[in-house]
């Protein structure tokens, strides 16, 4: 399988952008879906992520009540809407899958090499 973010972009404080990973090469339906983003200078952080069938969802604090993940097996795609944009949200986003849907993979606590397949990343920048 492989990934392709999109829809990042630059946006003021308080906005709103939809992100978007899109799959070619096999279907979703049975793979979890990470997002994580990296800042300049930081790690890669897990942000959000969604079970194959849709039924569980992730967040990490910091993006709770403001993001939301989505996806459209029909479409092979997923989508992470972001509300409430603030600077500190400014980063490259990645969306990933990892080899089952453990509770680790879902709960974005496992080792990054645990997420097998990567999507190249699309760009956030969150203006003050």
């Amino acid at each position: 399988v492989q990934l392709q973010a999109s829809g990042g972009g630059l946006v003021q404080s308080g906005g709103s952008l939809t992100l978007s990973c899109a799959a070619s090469g096999d279907n979703l339906d049975s793979r979890a879906i990470a997002w994580f983003r990296q800042a300049p200078g930081k790690q890669r952080e897990g942000v959000s992520c969604i079970s194959g069938n849709g039924v569980s969802t992730y967040y990490t604090e910091s993006v709770k009540g403001r993001f939301t993940i989505s996806r459209d097996n029909a479409k092979n795609t997923v989508y992470l809407q972001m509300t409430n944009l603030k600077p500190d949200d400014t980063a490259v986003y990645y969306c990933a899958t990892g080899w089952t849907q453990s509770i680790e993979i879902l709960t974005l606590t496992a080792p990054l090499d645990e997420y097998h397949t990567w999507g190249k990343g699309t760009q956030v920048t969150v203006s003050s």
